[in-house]
């Protein structure tokens, strides 16, 4: 099993570690997409402990098995950012990889990796009134340090704000973001996308890493519409769920994603009941492990809410409710399109896990 390499790596590890015992709002940075894309993520990483940095990000690499295959992947890195890796990620990996002093090819892998190792729950919801409410708990079972790289990042061109993200210092690419006034993108890795050779290969036939895509999405399409179908058809490296929120009544779909196209979608509709969406990690309609239910104890707890409640405050609770939150709740990031200067993301302590049981 995927994880297992994990947990036995976690336990080979020295890192120094200070027990947080409250959520904190993550540090909000601004990225100049008028800089040349080698030169973007620079001011960022200067803010850094570059030592502490350095550390941090070879934890992605390590997720790698010692095989005969693995100096494979750092080859098939190298030639994807050179011959494959389109505008501008190619030059922003290039960029963080000189500041660090890495090799590109690891900081290719380390921006790739990511697909297969997240586990999160997405919420949509619409109130009363059609305001939509788009939330996100991102999970990561080696979180324990990653919470120190954490950023909410505003894209500048002009003096102005064309999307928000949030991401991972040193991943160039966005599973969580918003298109001020037109959309929110939230993404999930589904239950079978942890097998990184079919994830390589699509690489090498040119399909989109979903984490780019997000962030092309976010920075060009004009409306809700476009980016739910640009997003539903798009080949990608790997399979996975997206949720997408709009800013009208109605704008709100979950998306099941195999690589080549789609798989499931299922929409708001609130003349049928429908005034929210969950997505986990596992496909609908297929028995969910009792270990890890949180399809149902969202539910359960948006259910007991009642959408005569449900705002940023009540569906952050929804988030936070025992068995939906998780150990390994990295950050909880909120969202709403219509009123994009709320976005933001909260750092979750490792003691958000017990104190919130229901």
């Amino acid at each position: 099993m995927a994880w297992l390499w994990v947990f036995l790596f976690l336990g080979s590890c020295s890192f120094t570690y200070t027990f947080e015992t409250k959520d904190y709002v993550a540090p909000r940075f601004n990225v100049s997409l008028d800089l040349p894309p080698e030169e973007r993520w620079k001011p960022i990483i200067e803010h850094y402990n570059f030592t502490e940095l350095q550390q941090y990000l070879k934890m992605f690499l390590s997720l790698i098995k010692d095989h005969w295959s693995k100096p494979m992947y750092f080859i098939m890195a190298d030639i994807y950012l050179d011959f494959l890796a389109p505008e501008p990620y190619a030059g922003e990996i290039r960029g963080i990889a000189k500041a660090l002093g890495f090799k590109t090819s690891e900081v290719t892998l380390i921006n790739l990796i990511y697909e297969a190792v997240m586990a999160c729950t997405s919420i949509i919801t619409e109130t009363k009134e059609g305001y939509i409410y788009h939330g996100r708990n991102m999970d990561l079972y080696f979180s324990i340090d990653l919470r120190k790289l954490v950023l909410d990042v505003d894209f500048i061109r002009n003096g102005q704000i064309v999307y928000t993200g949030t991401t991972f210092t040193g991943i160039v690419g966005l599973y969580t973001g918003q298109s001020p006034h037109k959309f929110s993108i939230s993404s999930n890795a589904r239950e079978n996308n942890q097998v990184l050779w079919k994830n390589a290969l699509s690489l090498l036939l040119r399909r989109y890493p979903v984490s780019w895509l997000i962030r092309d999405t976010l920075n060009s399409a004009p409306d809700f519409d476009s980016a739910v179908e640009k997003l539903s058809h798009t080949e990608i490296t790997a399979e996975m769920y997206l949720t997408i929120a709009g800013t009208k009544p109605g704008e709100g779909v979950a998306i099941t994603r195999d690589r080549d196209g789609l798989a499931d979608v299922l929409n708001l509709n609130v003349s049928n009941g429908r005034w929210f969406l969950v997505q986990t990690n596992y496909d609908r309609g297929t028995p969910h492990p009792q270990h890890d239910n949180r399809m149902y104890y969202a539910t359960q707890a948006l259910n007991s809410t009642g959408q005569d409640n449900i705002n940023k405050d009540s569906l952050y609770e929804v988030l936070s409710t025992h068995k939906v939150i998780t150990w390994g709740t990295v950050h909880t990031t909120m969202m709403s399109a219509a009123s994009p200067e709320d976005y933001v993301s909260f750092i979750r302590s490792k003691m958000a896990f017990y104190r919130r049981r229901i």
